[in-house]
Order: structure tokens, then C-alpha cells, then sequence
């Protein structure tokens, strides 16, 4: 009989993973690594709970590396069947696994330094470049609404998540004895209010439901207070004649946020400012989402006729900076300039180096985006630290720190509720991953008192019969 397994993202938020076996077949749902703990010099002996040479097929939701990142771990352990992804998703997929290994060269690189210093062992790479040219030569492609019969008995679905380009809802039909089973796996929701991509798409019918519950408690904020918070803030900095530094992540959000400028472009807001997009991988991924225009929501004609030139042709006062030359080069500019840079919580990426030159100054502004993990230095600064200790040194935080809240790519508890409330038949098994504890403890109570709907919340390691 065709059973589930839950072996990651269960009561946390990364790690996404889920295995599925019948009869004939082992299908890996998901294959994303657990993020900031998977270091080289902390390796476990085992990175996966079964055996990779086992699995028939492998299906991704999108290419977020909590559901993607260990893709060329499994091909390295010896995986060599298909990988069914959206167009999209393969594109981006071949720009951050590459970043993520070589992420890990480094690492392994000052690791080996250190234990060569101590007399240890040298260590590995979990994977490199090369595994990861090998998942791109199995990756499939499906878009949305096709469906593919994997086997005999078993077909897929595509449906849009609306969170980032390409991500989506998994359809999967499960044909055994004689009677046919539908599992429905949400992946990541998107937020509704999502300046760029469709709202998430519809779906009515389930056997069992994987919902994910990132912000099972709460809702964000209206995206129109955001907006004018934002607005407000590029005018403040303005009026204190410096810049304006955007930590930002490189999928989704760095692209929501070119959106945003180039309507405040065109609405008069940016004055002389001229804005910069100081990171390559976000560069490469802008590029992406010129590609796949026609997946947008399209609620803004004048935005619709001119993205398909390029960004620069909805934000003219854009520039690239690609190369570490023209990035040092930004410290210069007195005032007027918005630079976005990476990562997103200021754990590396050139945002640090501009925080370096520019954190001490009284007219330099930071303007935060998205969530910030304890531990970080965007979690430090957010939290108004008064002096920071980084790359060797410690600075005074005389800039203005700004939090901005309501980008999140992440639907909402109501929007969350709302999306589950169309499945016709409350008797489907319903299951929240991908939250924690606490958040889906809120969710769970919610679809109690709302639908009458028992919401079950899953143990790591756990097999339900489908």
C-alpha cells in the first residue's frame, strides 16, 4: 500500500522532504537542505534517511535551496533518475546550486586552512560544481497544468504557487488496487499581495494535503502601508542628502523591490536618485524573470508594455554592477544612490562591505525587507544594536536602521485559511508542514474553529498510509 514519509521541514521551516512509496515506485518529494547548519566541518556520516540508489523519481516544488540544495548531494551519493521541475525552476536551479557550491569550496577551503594549522584531516566538499552540472542533466521540464504520467499509475500536476517565478502546487495521482489516490502538496503560497506573480492557483479536490505554515499565526501587514512606509523612507533619505543600502534576497524579493522603484520612478518619487543593483546572482536571476514574463499577473498595463525590454526600460535609473570593481566603486558616491545588495540578512554578499564604509555615517539609511534570523547582523541591527562587530572590526550604528514588513513572499494565516477553504470535502487528510511548533499550533486551532477541519501536525520520521 502506497505510503508517506516526513523527513523534512516537519516543525521547522527548511530542509523540505518528503518520501512517497508504492509497489513499484519511491518518489522523492523535495530535496532541500537544512540551512545553516549543513556546514563542511560539521558533516553528518549519512545525508539522507534512505538510500539514494532506491529512489525512482524526484519532483521539486521550486527552487529555494531548503527545498533544493541537497539535489547534487543526491546525484553525488549516486541518484540518476529524473527530477521533474517547472521551466522556471531549471533556470534558476542552474544559477543557485552553482552559487551554492561554490559557497562550499570556500568554506572548505578556510576549514582546511584551519585544520592543516591543527594537524587534522583534511575534509570534502558535500558537492561541487560538477554534481551539480549532473542534476542539470536530469532535470525534466513540465509547465504548468500539464500533466505527465510518470508511470503507469502514477500522474502529475503543476499548479502556480504564486511565490516565486516558477514555483508551484504538486498534483499527484496515485493509482493502486484498483482505486486512485490524490496527494496535493501545497509547496510555498504566496503572498496575494505580490506586485509580479498570480495569486496561488485554485485547487478543490485532495486525499491528503501537505500545507506548509510558515505564518500559520499571523498576517502580514497591508501591502499599501508597506509601500508608503517604504516611499516615505526613500524620501527621508533624500531630504538627509545620503544613501540608501537594501539588504535583499536575490530570488523574489530583489525583483519585487525593481518594481516598486520603477513605479516611484514613475510617479515622480526618486528625484536624482540613482539606483543600483549591486549583486551578480540577483542580476542573473532579474534576467530570468525577463524570461518568464507571461507568468506575471499583469494588474499593471503600463508595467506589462514596457518589461519586456528589460528593467531598465520600467527603471531607467537602474545600473548593474557586475564586477568587485565597479561594486568598490559605489563607497564613493557621496549621496543619492540606492544600492541593493547581498544576502539578505547581512551573513556575506557585498552588503557587508557597504555596511562597513557607510554604517558609521549619520545620513547613510539601511532598509531591511525581509525576515532576519536570530544570530544575523540584520537581526542585530534590526534589533537596534548600538555598535556591531564584523569582519574583524566593531562599528557604531549611527545610520538609520528602517523594517520594513510586509514583502513577505509567504502567504498569510487568513490567506492560508482562504486557499484551504476551497477544497470541497473536509474529510481530506490535512497535514501543515514547513512551520514551526508554534506557528502551526495557531493554524491548527484556526481550521478547528473555522471549518471544523482537523489539521494534523506530523512527527519527523512519520509514515501515514495515502
Amino acid at each position: 500500500m502506497a505510503s508517506l514519509r516526513f523527513l523534512g521541514a516537519i516543525q521547522q521551516v527548511t530542509g523540505s522532504c518528503y518520501l512517497i512509496e508504492t509497489d513499484e515506485v519511491k518518489i522523492l518529494l523535495e530535496c532541500g537542505m537544512i540551512q545553516g547548519e549543513l556546514k563542511p566541518e560539521k558533516k553528518v556520516k549519512k545525508l539522507f534517511q534512505f538510500n539514494p540508489h532506491e529512489i525512482d523519481y524526484v519532483i521539486l516544488s521550486h527552487a529555494h535551496l531548503d527545498h533544493s540544495g541537497l539535489l547534487p548531494g543526491l546525484v553525488r551519493e549516486g541518484y540518476r533518475g529524473p527530477i521533474f521541475v517547472t521551466t522556471p525552476t531549471y533556470d534558476l536551479l542552474e544559477i543557485m546550486l552553482k552559487d551554492a557550491a561554490f559557497l562550499q569550496q570556500k568554506d572548505v577551503e578556510w576549514e582546511n586552512k584551519r585544520r592543516m594549522r591543527s594537524g587534522k584531516k583534511a575534509i570534502d566538499p558535500i558537492y561541487d560544481i560538477e554534481d551539480v552540472e549532473q542534476v542539470l542533466e536530469q532535470l525534466i521540464t513540465l509547465e504548468y497544468e500539464q500533466i505527465a504520467d510518470i508511470t503507469q499509475s502514477i500522474n502529475l500536476c503543476f499548479r502556480d504557487a504564486g511565490h516565486i517565478i516558477g514555483s508551484a502546487i504538486v498534483e499527484l495521482w496515485i493509482k493502486e488496487n484498483g482505486q486512485t489516490r490524490k496527494l496535493v502538496f501545497s509547496g510555498d503560497l504566496g503572498n496575494s499581495c505580490s506586485p509580479l506573480l498570480r495569486d496561488p492557483a485554485i485547487i478543490e479536490e485532495a486525499d491528503v494535503l501537505l500545507m506548509e505554515s510558515t505564518y500559520g499565526d499571523r498576517n502580514h501587514r497591508l501591502a499599501s502601508e508597506t509601500i508608503d512606509e517604504f516611499r516615505e523612507a526613500l524620501n527621508e533619505a533624500m531630504d538627509d542628502g545620503g544613501n540608501v543600502f537594501i539588504p535583499s534576497f536575490a530570488v523574489g524579493r530583489t525583483q519585487d523591490l525593481l518594481y516598486h522603484l520603477g513605479q516611484f520612478y514613475n510617479d515622480g518619487v526618486l528625484g536624482q536618485k540613482k539606483v543600483y543593483l549591486d549583486s551578480p546572482m540577483a542580476t542573473s536571476v532579474s534576467e530570468v524573470y525577463l524570461k518568464h514574463t507571461q507568468l506575471y499577473n499583469h494588474e499593471n498595463p503600463e508595467f506589462t508594455k514596457k518589461i519586456n525590454e528589460g528593467w531598465q526600460n520600467w527603471l531607467p535609473i537602474l545600473t548593474y554592477t557586475r564586477s568587485t570593481e565597479e561594486s568598490m566603486a559605489l563607497n564613493t558616491i557621496a549621496s543619492g544612490a540606492v544600492i541593493i545588495a547581498g544576502s539578505g540578512m547581512c551573513t556575506g554578499g557585498r552588503i557587508r562591505h557597504h555596511l562597513k564604509h557607510n554604517l558609521w555615517h549619520r545620513k547613510s539609511h539601511i532598509m531591511f525587507v525581509g525576515f532576519q534570523a536570530r544570530g544575523t547582523l540584520g537581526r542585530a541591527l534590526v534589533d537596534g544594536a548600538s555598535k556591531v562587530k564584523f569582519m574583524g572590526m566593531e562599528f557604531v550604528v549611527n545610520a538609520k536602521i528602517h523594517t520594513l514588513g510586509g514583502f513577505s513572499a509567504h502567504a498569510g494565516q487568513n490567506q492560508l485559511l482562504d486557499w484551504i477553504s476551497h477544497f470541497e470535502n473536509k474529510k481530506t487528510r490535512l497535514y501543515l508542514v514547513h512551520g514551526e511548533l508554534d506557528k502551526m499550533l495557531s493554524l491548527q486551532k484556526c481550521c478547528i474553529e473555522n471549518y471544523q477541519w482537523y489539521a494534523n501536525i506530523p512527527s519527523s520520521g512519520e509514515t501515514i498510509k495515502l
